[in-house]
């Protein structure tokens, strides 16, 4: 689809801080002047995230929650650059130049990280609705400086759904598309349209390239189908009630994702009984009866880690946790002899016999040990301190980089980044 440059769009300008930004243009080009309210609400964490080194992406999202929660959460967590409300009010977060968390566990055209190179723009709604009036027009406002500012054309405007992917679970056995639905509206040509985008990518080139595979054949329709597959398929599943509903061809993984056994999500039984997923036995995941309801709390961290894995408590076997890249170089073991082993460097006898209790890190890699001279900042650049990040101390313990003080990591600890 071709990409038609609008003579306008380049000669926009930014307004920062509490000041509105203001185009006048919009006259000139026989449409009506836009207002931009943009206000700071900058995250704590907004002062110590690096700046990204180069921009190519922007990433769309929705909250699937309320404009206050919502926000809240994101401000907290400092998960987007840009907040746009329902009424249209949008919030600065992170400084648009800075990394801020929105992405996770992601790729595009084979790069990985996208937190380092896009700026994440997080909007009330939901994946299977619509937004306000007044958020179209914000949107399409703030799309259209951010990608004259940054050079950024339209097929390189993505939703989370497109770029998010998931590493091997028990239902899929290699790493696959289809982890998140998450803004997953603003993939529909009509939805661009109305946002002044006039192209946008038409396949999942990891896919393509067998990188992943695919894990929600929907959302595939929804996302890369012809203008009329993707209304269709979006109608269809609104219709039915089922996106949230557990089928004989969806699993709790398909709605949930990551987070299907915690308890931030409730599962609503044919029969009225209800449990929470950290109540669900391991062994009952595979027969949970179809029918049941996925119930999200209001504003669910979307953006929440995998982390670390265990045997007897994520999966009974490293089979049923890493799925086909059990064996990889890039799946950790942390032995319960305190040995730390890739599955390149056990043989298929001892990754079948691990015990429970053996953890496990899913597309990582070692970054090396923090010493006298050597940091943690030193192994691992700017992603030092993020979420995604894992240290193994000297004592055992296994934490998370938004956890540690750089300056105190203890002599010998490991590191291990995301692949």
């Amino acid at each position: 689809m071709a990409n038609r440059e609008n003579p306008w769009r380049r000669r926009r300008f930014w307004a920062g801080g509490m000041t509105l930004a203001f185009l006048a243009l919009g006259s000139l080009a026989g449409e009506a002047p836009v207002k931009l309210k943009l206000y700071d609400y900058y995250s704590k964490w907004n002062v110590e995230r690096p700046v990204r080194q180069r921009t190519d992406y922007i990433i769309l999202h929705t909250t699937e929650g309320a404009d206050a929660g919502s926000l809240h959460k994101v401000q907290q967590n400092g998960e987007a650059n840009y907040f746009v409300d329902s009424a249209g009010n949008v919030y600065k977060i992170v400084d648009r130049r800075k990394v801020a968390l929105h992405a996770g566990r992601s790729m595009w055209n084979g790069r990985t990280d996208l937190d380092t190179s896009s700026i994440g723009i997080e909007v009330t709604g939901y994946h299977d609705g619509n937004i306000t009036a007044a958020q179209y027009v914000a949107l399409k406002e703030l799309l259209s400086q951010l990608q004259s500012m940054y050079k950024i054309p339209d097929e390189r405007v993505l939703t989370h759904s497109m770029v998010a992917y998931a590493a091997p679970n028990r239902w899929y056995k290699r790493s696959h598309r289809g982890r998140k639905r998450c803004g997953m509206l603003f993939a529909k040509r009509s939805v661009r349209l109305k946002l002044g985008l006039e192209s946008q990518p038409l396949k999942d080139p990891d896919v393509e390239a067998k990188r992943l595979v695919i894990g929600d054949p929907y959302l595939a329709k929804v996302l890369y189908g012809s203008a009329r597959e993707q209304e269709v398929a979006a109608k269809t599943i609104t219709v039915t009630a089922e996106a949230n509903v557990i089928s004989k061809n969806k699993a709790a993984w398909d709605i949930a994702g990551p987070k299907y056994n915690s308890a931030a999500i409730l599962y609503a039984f044919p029969d009225g009984t209800e449990k929470r997923g950290n109540e669900i036995a391991e062994a009952d995941w595979a027969r949970l009866p179809i029918g049941t309801k996925v119930v999200f709390g209001e504003s669910q961290r979307d953006n929440e880690q995998e982390g670390v894995q265990e045997i007897g408590v994520d999966g009974q076997s490293v089979r049923e946790i890493a799925g086909d890249e059990y064996n990889r170089e890039t799946t950790i073991y942390f032995l319960t002899d305190g040995r730390i082993k890739r599955g390149t460097e056990l043989t298929e006898f001892d990754l079948l016999s691990l015990p429970p209790k053996t953890r496990m890190l899913v597309g990582y890699v070692c970054v090396g040990y923090v010493t006298a001279i050597k940091t943690a900042a030193d192994l691992c650049g700017k992603r030092w301190n993020f979420p995604s990040t894992f240290y193994r101390l000297p004592n055992g313990a296994i934490i998370a980089g938004n956890t540690l003080s750089d300056a105190g990591t203890p002599k010998n600890t490991i590191v291990f980044c995301r692949d």
